[in-house]
């Protein structure tokens, strides 16, 4: 059986500890790999590594950096297809899916080809006789970053290629249960050119997530994952006195008004529920229905629903795949299961979904769509985020009413409008609690050049991923008064600097 290992240094290490951990194909049930998990020991080395690496690469020019950049990009776009597969294989996510999870990563990835024009700086001339004044920013040291296995390539992209551009060395401790991407995407940073220990990988589980929170040369964490993980996550890194950005989970709720084009709020209601199987951070998990669009709203997706094709990620017709493990599968079975006695009224039951034509997937971790209507606010599948294919439907007299609902959540990660209203649209925007908004765009992920983060309990620190707020955070302000006197100055004066 397969074994994957370390990146540590710009090259594979075996693991040591004696501890694996099984990587299964999600379509089969199968365990076709395992994972070494990597001991307080294999950890201290990866740092190591990085900290040695950054002393010549902290330093290094802008012009070294981005043609590095450049290079991987080039090599990413050519083995799109491979790390696709790589996703599909061990996430399960349909293969258009795992394509457009590269995609959006390399988006960052073009963003630190940029740097330079990023850190220019700031410079004001004169602000006192003969004194300038200039703003820099530096980078930290070494950075990790903690992903999560829903987006085993993406998520990664979204922190190491911006905190190495910004001259960092970067320490990523991905999900133990779909490595291989993540893995995949250091080899080709080192094709690229990237200096051994600028970018290094340590497998494992919370013995590695730990000592990063703890080691005394990590200077800060970037986390993604759920709530009260990144609860601890912050919690524990401001103890060893890190900064943290910590991304957590959500309820993101999709309002569509009555004047909507119901039929393409259907449509989108689909592709943000159910793609990629729920497991998506910025899944739309509640539809509030407004007025009276609730009946007809309900029976277009139910309609839709019933008819999405289910199986395995590499076989072109699927739309979507299993989920990620068997636990997980069951966990998210249950919350339908227990909708009808919590008062919610079960549209389509997904429970029990089996593949047909493909034999060895009897054993995979399918789970076919779900829709719960009326669900009351009580109620478990309301209340928690269940991470699958189960879509809630809400429903709400006034668009105030949905308002009211929708900010009292506990998250505040995504949100949706579907509306014709310009003014209904606007007023949305300003005054939902959330930190991504869509008007008639269900999943509202910013671009690259924008920053990706919630608010509420969807976020733990101050600053987002990625765009600008990514190299805030991986970078250090400085500010340098100057002054070159001129000869004509000399002389010997007590008093206090005035700016005359």
């Amino acid at each position: 059986m397969k074994t994957i290992t370390h990146w540590i240094g710009g090259k594979p290490v075996e693991s040591t500890s004696g501890r694996f951990g099984p990587v299964y194909n999600p379509a089969t049930g199968a365990q076709e790999k395992q994972v070494g998990f990597a001991s307080v020991d294999e950890v201290d080395a990866a740092v190591a590594n990085a900290k040695a690496a950054y002393e010549s690469w902290g330093s290094a020019s802008l012009a070294k950096r981005t043609a590095i950049l450049f290079k991987y990009r080039e090599l990413l776009d050519a083995h799109r297809d491979e790390i696709a597969e790589l996703i599909t294989a061990e996430h399960g996510k349909v293969h258009s899916d795992a394509l457009g999870e590269v995609a959006r990563g390399m988006e960052i990835v073009e963003l630190a080809c940029g740097i330079a024009d990023k850190l220019k700086g700031e410079l004001s001339t004169q602000v006192s006789t003969r004194v300038d004044v200039a703003s820099i920013r530096q980078p930290l040291g070494v950075v990790a970053g903690i992903t999560p296995f829903n987006f085993p390539a993406m998520v990664p992209m979204w922190m190491f290629p911006l905190a190495i551009a910004c001259g960092n060395a970067f320490v990523l401790k991905p999900s133990e249960k779909d490595p291989s991407a993540s893995f995949r995407l250091a080899e080709l940073a080192s094709e690229a050119g990237l200096p051994d220990g600028v970018l290094n990988i340590v497998q494992g589980d919370k013995v590695a997530v730990d000592r990063l929170l703890e080691h005394p040369d990590v200077v800060a964490v970037s986390f993604v994952g759920s709530t009260p993980i990144a609860k601890y996550i912050q919690l524990k890194g401001v103890e060893h006195d890190k900064r943290v950005q910590a991304l957590g989970g959500a309820k993101n709720h999709m309002l569509v008004l009555p004047d909507a084009d119901l039929d393409f709020a259907a449509d989108q209601a689909i592709n943000a529920a159910y793609g990629s199987a729920g497991e998506r951070c910025m899944a739309v998990s509640v539809v509030v229905a407004v007025g009276d669009t609730g009946d007809e709203l309900v029976g277009k997706i139910a309609e839709r629903a019933k008819n999405l094709r289910i199986g395995p990620g590499d076989d072109p017709a699927s739309e979507m795949g299993p989920l990620i493990t068997r636990e997980h599968r069951d966990k998210v079975a249950s919350y339908v299961a227990g909708a009808a006695a919590q008062g919610a009224e079960v549209v389509v039951d997904g429970t029990g979904y089996s593949v047909d034509g493909h034999p060895e997937c009897a054993d995979g971790f399918f789970l076919g769509v779900s829709l719960l209507d009326k669900v009351p606010v009580t109620a478990d599948a309301y209340k928690d985020e269940i991470f699958g294919p189960v879509l809630c439907v809400v429903r709400a007299d006034t668009y105030d009413d949905a308002i009211k609902l929708i900010n009292a959540s506990r998250w505040g990660n995504g949100t949706a409008i579907f509306t014709r209203d310009g003014g209904a649209a606007r007023r949305f925007q300003l005054e939902v609690q959330a930190g991504m908004v869509g008007i008639n765009v269900p999943i509202p992920v910013p671009v690259g050049y924008h920053s990706f983060g919630g608010w509420k309990d969807s976020l733990f620190g101050d600053l987002h991923i990625y765009g600008n707020d990514g190299i805030a955070f991986y970078t250090q302000g400085k500010v340098i008064t100057t002054r070159w006197p001129d000869p004509a100055d000399a002389g010997i004066n007590l008093g206090f600097p005035s700016h005359s």
